[in-house]
């Protein structure tokens, strides 16, 4: 019953956001109309969402909030980034018959999650999968952005990371060295401009056979150009 109670007010709160889809603002009276739902269960969803920025409420109008703004904004970006580093990533593929990565490190710095991968055979084996999560600081795609990460994220980086993500930040390339995953190598580089000391917003990489990508001198220059290039692409898009 617990679980069919949650999911009541998770539907709840999905048919209040939903609900603003064609109004600039709606009042109580209106959203209970909309949604059916009954009113004291609407007027506490909705003082709960205003409570963490999904909504806003002036007087006695609700309208959407900065947080449903952030969020769309940060999926727009995400897909230019991800349609902008296709071409790219297929090409890394191509020429080096590794498996080729995108990643983001999301909001609370934990993780990465894989916007894209393009491999072969070898990449079934492996744990990685669009939409999936692996832990930020034990993978390349993840020390890469950690090394470009935002102050306020870079202070709750582990100390033990400090002189290596300082080594990628000059190198322009990290590391996984079997840490995520036994017998399996990553080379990884941020999708940042020459230069740039701004956070970046993504990660390139490939994977594969942790003896091959050891004997494969010539890979991190590969996916620095790589990376360089989705940058490009994508600021060029953007414009």
């Amino acid at each position: 019953m617990e679980g069919a109670g949650e999911r009541v007010a998770l539907d709840g709160a999905v048919g209040e956001v939903a609900a603003f889809e064609s109004a600039d603002g709606l009042t109580l009276a209106q959203v209970v109309r909309r949604t059916g739902l009954p009113r004291f269960s609407a007027h506490r969803i909705l003082e709960h969402l205003a409570e963490v920025k999904y909504l806003r409420r002036d007087a006695h109008t609700y309208r959407l909030g900065m947080r449903i703004m952030e969020l769309g904004a940060l999926v727009i970006h995400q897909d230019r980034v991800r349609e902008a580093a296709a071409p790219h990533l297929h090409q890394l593929h191509a020429t080096t018959g590794l498996v080729a990565h995108l990643a983001i490190l999301d909001e609370g710095a934990a993780d990465v999650v894989y916007l894209d991968k393009v491999g072969n055979r070898f990449g079934t084996l492996l744990p990685s999968r669009i939409g999936g999560r692996l832990p930020a600081a034990r993978t390349g795609v993840g020390k890469a952005l950690l090394a470009h990460a935002p102050r306020a994220t870079a202070a709750r980086i582990p100390e033990r990371l400090h002189a290596e993500l300082a080594q990628i930040r000059e190198r322009g390339v990290a590391h996984d060295r079997e840490e995520a995953i036994r017998g399996v190598a990553c080379v990884a580089a941020p999708v940042v401009g020459a230069g740039e000391c701004t956070p970046a917003p993504a990660a390139a990489s490939v994977c594969g056979p942790a003896q091959r990508v050891r004997s494969a001198s010539g890979l991190p220059s590969l996916v620095r150009q790589a990376a360089a290039h989705i940058w490009r692409t994508s600021a060029n898009r953007a414009c």
